[in-house]
């Protein structure tokens, strides 16, 4: 291959890996924009006031209520309360605890993630003693989606025990109207014995911007070693080989 022929092998070989680092580069910046949109709508909504269950109409989109703060008034179905294993706060392995909480005055009911209860891991099948009110309670929380499921083998499990929660089999199971949105409960402590240390949510940009910069320069260095190895060296040897005057 001749001197020239490989310069243009070479530069083609370098504006090609120039330009997917680039994008990449560009891609990394347009998704950290995007969560960073997203965390602003999720800021915005929680300034809002907090809505009532009269609020949460089956007809409404639940895109629309996603993380919004709720008060809503009704009654524990405590016979139907799941305990959802392997699930960390703050680095510790428990339970997460979800209650449906069947809304007053109305056919609808929602699953309440009430929060984190440690487990017996000398019993495993035992269950800890969760205080579950039996009148009207009142709970603060946000609207989010159903509890984020794990990996299990096989099918979804039953019983008080389980590794996740299928809405759709829940409702069929338990006979609930439930809604497609559970509530992350907040507030104070109730004497229930479950910690809501919830972590907060975060926009997730800096990651990102990190992976950017990373693509950016080695974009940059591509085109550095470029110029080096293929014009500034070539050059050098050329001027070191001329016979002095």
């Amino acid at each position: 291959m001749t001197r020239v022929r490989r310069f243009w092998v070479v530069l083609l070989a370098t504006l090609v890996t120039m330009g997917v680092t680039a994008s990449l580069g560009f891609w990394q910046l347009d998704r950290a924009a995007q969560k960073q949109a997203r965390y602003a709508q999720i800021e915005s909504r929680r300034l809002e006031p907090a809505l009532g269950g009269q609020d949460l109409q089956p007809g409404v989109p639940p895109d629309l209520l996603v993380h919004r703060l709720v008060r809503l008034e009704g009654r524990w179905l405590a016979q139907h309360t799941v305990y959802l294993d392997n699930r960390q706060m703050n680095g510790v392995p428990g339970f997460f605890v979800v209650t449906p909480l069947k809304l007053t005055d109305q056919n609808l009911t929602m699953l309440v993630q009430r929060g984190w209860v440690a487990r017996d891991f000398q019993e495993r099948s035992r269950l800890p003693t969760i205080d579950t009110p039996t009148g009207v309670v009142l709970i603060e929380g946000r609207l989010t989606p159903p509890p984020a499921k794990l990996y299990e083998m096989g099918e979804a499990g039953t019983g008080p025990i389980r590794q996740n929660i299928d809405l759709d089999g829940f409702a069929a199971e338990t006979g609930l109207t439930l809604s497609a949105l559970s509530v992350l409960q907040t507030g104070p402590e109730t004497g229930d014995g479950l910690l809501r240390d919830w972590p907060r949510i975060e926009a997730g940009v800096a990651k990102h911007h990190g992976y950017a910069f990373q693509w950016f320069g080695l974009c940059a260095l591509v085109a550095i070693l470029f110029v080096w190895f293929q014009i500034i060296a070539p050059r050098r040897t050329r001027t070191s080989h001329e016979p002095n005057p």
